[in-house]
């Protein structure tokens, strides 16, 4: 049976490209069908549509986050775990850092890679008594303002309403999400491991505006009280909010699984990203 591959590419970038390049060339040499749904065009690598990737074993993914975010919205609805090789900057999903591009082939090769599962979001946007936008996230939704004044945002939890603000915005993270755009803006590092969500305003004009951590099973829902907002999920998908519109945010049916060359620790991840100072942090 053929084995089959799909690559995503950040090739804005010529280290990714270059990289692609030569993993596609040893991928190929050992039997691999290499498959991209982008405008990749390098030897070894078709150019297919989205339905003909159901096939692939694993996605390799040559880029920081933001290439894993789009790696994530591709193998929606499938089963296909991302393998993340970073070429970014923090790139707390992109697992890999300083192997060999024979090291990363070989793990595919020999498929001695492992696999975690991440909860996702899922987002509607109702307007008028209907939706009109539905959507997923991995990392985290927003709900921001569109324009220079501040967005009038009136938040509910599990149908209780918890506060009213007048702020920049609203984040709501999963575990993935919590290392990324909610924890610059103040907001708790989850383990991925645990089950919950981090639901915080951004800058906002109030005496309570302390980030929440939520069961993954609330239901949160944000009302829009100003003239216009924007939604966006995973920084990628966005669509424009007006005045009474509803969005509800839930724990998605679906998840997405991340692989690694091994089992990893987040522990040791945290330190070696942020640079934490776990020796002689007291002077000693």
């Amino acid at each position: 049976m053929t084995r089959s591959l799909l690559l995503v590419v950040n090739d804005s970038r010529p280290q990714a490209v270059s990289a692609a390049t030569e993993m596609a060339a040893i991928l190929h040499k050992a039997g691999l069908t290499l498959l991209t749904v982008g405008n990749l065009k390098i030897d070894h690598v078709s150019q297919v549509a989205l339905t003909d990737i159901s096939e692939c074993e694993i996605a390799l993914v040559l880029g920081g986050d933001g290439t894993i975010l789009r790696g994530a919205e591709i193998v929606q609805n499938t089963n296909i775990p991302l393998l993340g090789i970073n070429l970014g900057h923090v790139g707390f999903l992109a697992e890999v850092e300083k192997a060999a591009i024979s090291e990363i082939a070989k793990a595919i090769i020999d498929k001695s890679y492992v696999t975690d599962s991440r909860l996702l979001l899922a987002v509607s946007v109702e307007r008028a008594g209907k939706i009109v936008n539905e959507g997923f996230a991995l990392n985290e939704v927003t709900v921001e303002r569109s324009e220079t004044a501040m967005v009038e945002l009136f938040l509910q939890i599990d149908n209780r309403p918890i506060s009213r603000w007048g702020c920049d915005g609203l984040i709501c993270a999963t575990p993935t999400g919590s290392t990324a755009y909610a924890f610059s803006a103040g907001g708790p590092i989850i383990w991925p491991e645990v089950e919950a969500l981090v639901v915080l305003p951004i800058a906002a004009h109030a005496l309570f505006a302390k980030p929440l951590v939520i069961s993954p099973d609330s239901r949160v829902v944000v009302d829009i009280e100003s003239k216009s907002a924007v939604l966006s999920a995973d920084g990628l998908r966005k669509f424009p909010l007006l005045a009474k519109d509803r969005i509800t945010i839930v724990r998605n049916e679906q998840r997405v699984r991340l692989a690694h060359l091994k089992e990893t620790n987040f522990s040791d991840r945290l330190v070696a990203k942020f640079k934490l100072p776990v020796e002689g942090w007291r002077g000693e």
